[in-house]
């Protein structure tokens, strides 16, 4: 779930992170009283959940106020990636010696957060990376114990950076970790940071982003933050396709069958693997397939819940076949799951055995999930078949 940045700089005021002086309008007239109170030249930013912004024209320079509010008005009627805005973030013009890049993300190979650092902020950490390495420092960080000031200050000064510079950006970086882990973040990024001619840091642009299944036991924030719980926070506004998806995933209690993103493939999936979902879906795009969509199913959820994604998916008029896979199952049923998909199936007027590329769930009522599968000739593998193999053989169907 992404922020606005507006959102992102009041979370981050609120643990003391300082910001340049200003605020959000919804109005011109609002852009130009804002633009009054800074009393000097402002930048005005069009508060869209998508990149692109300065090249879409949605960020504007102004110096007097009645500049700022013609400037307001053209970004509040700009559409940017197929999203209006929801105001204009109207900021102080920094006087910027100095930029750097901070952020707290999470590295899957370590199982860990990590902090990035650089020296060189304003530019894609990407390409910083990979054209200047040397001005990028990481250091992963326990999600168990409190977090420790001097891991921090010890990964920024392998910059050369030292003196009252590394204790300044060493308390931000600081401040940034902790709020990642106290609010279930899978991104906090300041970029830039800056440093002004008094030596202080501003952070002049924010990303950030929660984990979905954050969002329950967020609420208070969430609301503090003016976000509404029937919100899809993307980088782009929901398609019917995936509002589809999530109102098959509301239709009652029972497990997940939901979670929907529409892609351009061919290859429906009904995937699951507590967490492993993006495992599933990696391994289908590297055996060269084309996935149609991405979603979740899992905690056994109803026949008729599994039925129903499966006649969404299956609605996309690129799906050629469908592949069904999860890890091993405890808390869901493979009867049910293999009931409702086939029912999806034969109710959306395909014959299984023709639509169905794979299944491959084993796990707890997998021998009655299997029988049900053979009655209708579908083929399907029990777990000493991986998941990626199971991938692979999807993959290889649709191609044939």
């Amino acid at each position: 779930m992404r922020f606005y940045e507006f959102e992102a700089k009041r979370l981050l005021a609120k643990h003391g992170v300082r910001l340049p002086q200003g605020g959000t309008a919804e109005t011109p007239e609002e852009a130009g009283k804002l633009a009054a109170e800074v009393g000097g030249p402002v930048v005005l930013k069009s508060q869209v959940l998508t990149g692109g912004r300065m090249k879409a024209g949605g960020v504007k320079f102004a110096d007097t106020p009645e500049e700022a509010q013609r400037e307001a008005a053209a970004i509040l009627d700009l559409e940017i990636s197929g999203q209006r805005p929801r105001g204009v973030l109207v900021e102080a013009k920094a006087a910027v010696v100095k930029e750097y890049y901070a952020a707290i993300t999470y590295d899957a190979l370590a199982k860990l957060p990590v902090m990035i650092f650089s020296d060189m902020g304003g530019i894609d950490i990407e390409q910083v990376a990979e054209e200047h390495p040397k001005h990028v420092a990481k250091a992963n960080f326990s999600s168990l114990l409190p977090f420790s000031d001097f891991k921090a200050k010890e990964m920024i000064a392998s910059l050369g950076i030292g003196g009252g510079e590394l204790v300044r950006l060493t308390d931000v970086m600081s401040r940034l970790a902790r709020v990642f882990s106290q609010y279930g973040l899978t991104l906090a990024e300041i970029n830039p940071l800056a440093q002004l001619e008094d030596g202080s840091f501003v952070a002049l642009d924010c990303h950030i982003d929660m984990e979905e299944e954050a969002r329950d036991r967020q609420t208070a924030i969430l609301e503090e933050l003016g976000v509404g719980r029937e919100e899809t926070r993307q980088a782009r506004p929901p398609t019917e396709f995936e509002i589809k998806g999530a109102e098959v995933d509301a239709q009652d209690h029972r497990g997940v069958a939901g979670r929907v993103v529409g892609f351009d493939g061919n290859l429906g999936l009904v995937i699951g693997a507590g967490g492993g979902s993006l495992t599933i879906f990696d391994a289908i795009r590297k055996h060269g397939g084309r996935p149609a969509n991405y979603c979740e199913i899992g905690g056994n959820p109803s026949v008729n819940k599994a039925k129903e994604l499966t006649k969404l998916i299956l609605s996309k008029p690129s799906v050629e076949k469908i592949a069904v896979i999860m890890n091993v199952v405890s808390n869901t049923r493979v009867d049910i799951v293999a009931r409702g998909v086939i029912k999806g199936v034969v109710e959306s007027g395909y014959d299984p055995a023709e639509k169905i590329a794979i299944f491959r769930i084993p796990g707890s009522w997998e021998e009655d999930g299997f029988k049900i599968l053979s009655r209708y000739g579908v083929e399907y593998c029990d777990r000493t078949v991986s998941m990626s193999e199971a991938a692979r053989r999807a993959v290889e169907k649709v191609s044939n």
